[in-house]
């Protein structure tokens, strides 16, 4: 029997058990595409990730990424995961704070920088996104599957950065909290338009300490809620820098994710013209091996 070197990470968080788990096999060359997804399928997380052998020049690394049902090209939360696990079993090295990674959306820029509290931190820039508004009748089939009014003002978009994310902007984070959404519903939706899933948003009070909260739901996926999702927030600082409101939220701001779930996620995002950067915390839950 083969032992492979295995990590759950908790992400976007430095609390165990309050950010998005992603399991991490470290050493995935020699497993199959099959013997992937049947581990990412036994795991039954949002995602697990194999690092394999890099083939692409600049890379420090190279990750596959697979939900419980399908290979992803790119995905956030396992992208910190995946480099949190990676440094701290020495495997890689970060350059001045810089790694690279290669996936199959291509090479994704890291930074690794230390936050207030000394706490290791682990931003990605997200690939370009694309960013396309949804029709009359999508808008009013989406309105349908989540059970809520949408903000008229801003009209849902879909937003492509590997993975495929409509979002859509609610009235306030309250509402975004009270979403109780039809899965059955999303889930034909997301299939007929080739979508990763649905991110919604809304603006908390200024007392709070989060700009904004986020829900992601992927039920198409496996995943019915996305307890911290890093490219479906990714996916929101394209949509609020498409939309004009930066101002309204400024460069750089707090996204909480995760309290339906019953967890506490926290992401940085740091919004630009020329790039989008989704950073945030992680800590290593579960350290040994699978055996095969």
């Amino acid at each position: 029997m083969a032992k492979i070197p295995f990590k759950q990470v908790d992400v976007f968080t430095s609390v165990p058990f309050k950010g998005n788990p992603v399991a991490v096999v470290l050493d995935g060359g020699g497993l199959s595409s099959q013997q992937m997804q049947q581990i990412a399928n036994w795991t039954n997380l949002s995602e697990t990730t194999f690092v394999v052998p890099v083939t692409q020049a600049g890379a420090d690394y190279h990750v596959r990424i697979f939900t419980p049902r399908a290979e992803l090209p790119f995905a956030g939360h396992p992208t910190i995961g995946t480099a949190h696990a990676l440094l701290e079993a020495g495997l890689i090295v970060a350059h001045d704070g810089a790694l690279v990674q290669q996936c199959r959306a291509g090479l994704v820029k890291l930074a690794v920088t230390r936050d207030a509290q000394g706490a290791q931190a682990i931003a990605f820039t997200l690939p370009e996104p694309t960013v396309t508004a949804l029709d009359a009748q999508q808008v009013a089939q989406l309105e349908g599957a989540l059970g809520v009014a949408l903000q008229g003002e801003f009209a849902p978009c879909l937003v492509d950065v590997g993975p495929r994310w409509v979002v859509a902007q609610l009235a306030s984070a309250q509402a975004v909290l009270a979403v109780r959404p039809d899965f059955q519903r999303t889930k034909a939706q997301d299939l007929q338009g080739g979508h990763t899933g649905v991110v919604i948003f809304g603006a908390h009070d200024a007392a709070a300490a989060a700009n904004i909260e986020i829900r992601a739901f992927a039920p198409a996926h496996g995943i019915d809620e996305d307890p911290v999702c890093g490219s479906g927030a990714g996916s929101v600082g394209a949509f609020i820098r498409r939309s004009g409101q930066g101002e309204r939220f400024g460069g750089d701001f707090l996204a909480a994710q995760g309290a339906v779930a019953g967890r506490a996620g926290v992401l940085r995002l740091v919004v630009s013209a020329q790039s989008i950067q989704v950073g945030g915390n992680a800590v290593t839950c579960i350290d040994g091996c699978i055996t095969l």
